[in-house]
């Protein structure tokens, strides 16, 4: 008699329903939605810069002070299942945006490869790929680092 595989709880449960250690878990370390985003007035299109949040670590594409960083960063958004579902700046990559589209994890994420390092090795992380600090750049300047790339699967990691 065969055993029934048991579902992860990504593919059992509805966002809203996931603990605490469950939702943090989703977070596959890319710091994509740590990079600086620039909206257009014009046309209400949102912009990746290569730029970093002041907070971020880009070696581990981690926060520095994750439990402080709304009180260190005005505009950091803090995701929860409504503002995922409402966001349409998240990248396509993010494990967050793919489960609230009822979408699997991909291969490189921690949750599936057992490892953190993976989601650096398929190219998804900001690892080698942030060119500034937002501490380090004025204001007048972010336009000249706006990037494509954050918004796109890479190649490797579909």
């Amino acid at each position: 008699m065969t055993k029934a595989k048991v579902q992860p709880f990504w593919k059992q449960k509805e966002l809203e329903d996931m603990s605490t250690a469950e939702w943090e878990s989703l977070c596959d370390g890319c710091g994509r939605c740590c990079l600086v985003k620039l909206e257009d007035e014009d046309t209400g299109k949102i912009h990746f810069t290569s730029i970093g949040c002041k907070l971020l670590d880009t070696k581990s594409c981690r926060c520095t002070d994750y439990r402080q960083r709304r009180r260190r960063v005005r505009d950091c958004v803090r995701l929860t299942p409504d503002v995922v579902r409402s966001l349409s700046w998240l990248p396509p990559t993010c494990a967050y945006r793919l489960v609230a589209e009822g979408k699997d994890l991909k291969w490189w994420h921690p949750l599936i490869s057992g490892s953190p390092e993976t989601v650096h090795e398929a190219g998804v992380s900001v690892q080698g790929r942030v060119m500034a600090s937002e501490t380090d750049v004025p204001l007048e300047s972010y336009p000249d680092f706006i990037a494509a790339w954050p918004g796109k699967f890479p190649k490797g990691a579909k």
